[in-house]
């Protein structure tokens, strides 16, 4: 296993059609909206979700790449695990609630923690809860998606010919269908940029294997995670630059302005697909000690 050792940008295009790619509970569900423009937003949260789902489908009972922010996972449990694996005893005052006091065994609780959770090793986790297992900073981090031009949500009526209980059915008087809405935005193209930190890696050992699982994530994450909800929804570009050095050779912000996604001047009406957009890379100003490579 080889840590990375260079420094990455990344941008990552994805669009929906007719689906909600990211519903906010605090609106009923709507898909999240820049309230000042009207562009839809995803979180990064949201994304990191799918990468994990995608990792434990892909790795499902592999060694080093279980998932600790899983559906359900009871996080004590999971940090449980390190204690009894590396057999370290307790504090007698405090028990697991702090990590022992020599800091070799600390360590060595951490990283059992990112040897064997592939989500830990990549996003970090602060594992400080009722069971003490430490706290990571990951060498991935990634930004809020943001829709290329304002989105407009709406809200559809459906309809459900079925009841749920006998009272409800004696209620409608022979009508059975039950009302309900369904949130969609008819079509928004998504970009977000995301950062890989080599430093960071040197902690966590997030290898050069890790780095490939995660291309292979953005790339296919969407094809396992098809919903009524969601409705289409593609992975359509990644941009990736790589620095010659762990530090890096350019700021992050001069990389992403090398892509640029624009409507050509000839597309009228509001768009509805990805062919409505051009994606244009300019090679030509790319500093010096930093590649590029489109992977999507």
């Amino acid at each position: 296993m080889t840590i990375i050792e260079n420094r990455y940008e990344f941008v990552y295009l994805f669009d929906v059609t007719n689906g909600n790619p990211n519903g906010d509970p605090d609106a009923g569900n709507m898909p999240r909206l820049d309230p000042e423009t009207n562009h839809g937003l995803v979180t990064d949260v949201c994304l990191k979700r799918k990468v994990r789902n995608f990792i434990a489908l892909d790795k499902e009972g592999s060694p080093g790449h279980a998932i600790y922010m899983a559906e359900k996972a009871i996080l004590n449990l999971q940090h449980q695990k390190a204690w009894d694996a590396t057999a370290i005893k307790p504090d007698k005052k405090d028990g697991y609630k702090r990590l022992p006091r020599s800091e070799v065994d600390a360590r060595r609780i951490t990283d059992w923690m990112c040897s064997n959770f592939y989500d830990v090793r990549a996003f970090g986790a602060v594992m400080t809860t009722g069971v003490n297992a430490g706290q990571v900073r990951g060498p991935i981090q990634m930004a809020f998606a943001t829709s290329i031009d304002p989105v407009i949500p709406l809200e559809i009526s459906i309809t459900r010919m079925a009841v749920t209980t006998e009272q409800e059915a004696e209620a409608q008087s022979g009508d059975n269908r039950t009302m309900g809405r369904k949130h969609i935005i008819p079509y928004g193209l998504y970009r977000t940029h995301g950062f890989i930190s080599a430093k960071l890696a040197e902690r966590t050992g997030f290898s050069t294997e890790d780095l490939e699982l995660f291309w292979q994530a953005l790339t296919n994450m969407f094809e396992h995670d098809r919903s009524a909800a969601r409705g289409e929804m593609a992975a359509r570009k990644l941009i990736v630059f790589r620095h010659d050095s762990a530090m890096g050779n350019a700021p992050a912000h001069l990389l992403f302005e090398t892509v640029r996604t624009k409507r050509p001047d000839d597309v009228e009406g509001a768009p509805r697909s990805y062919a409505d957009y051009t994606v244009d890379i300019d090679r030509g100003t790319m500093p010096s000690g930093v590649s590029m490579q489109v992977l999507l």
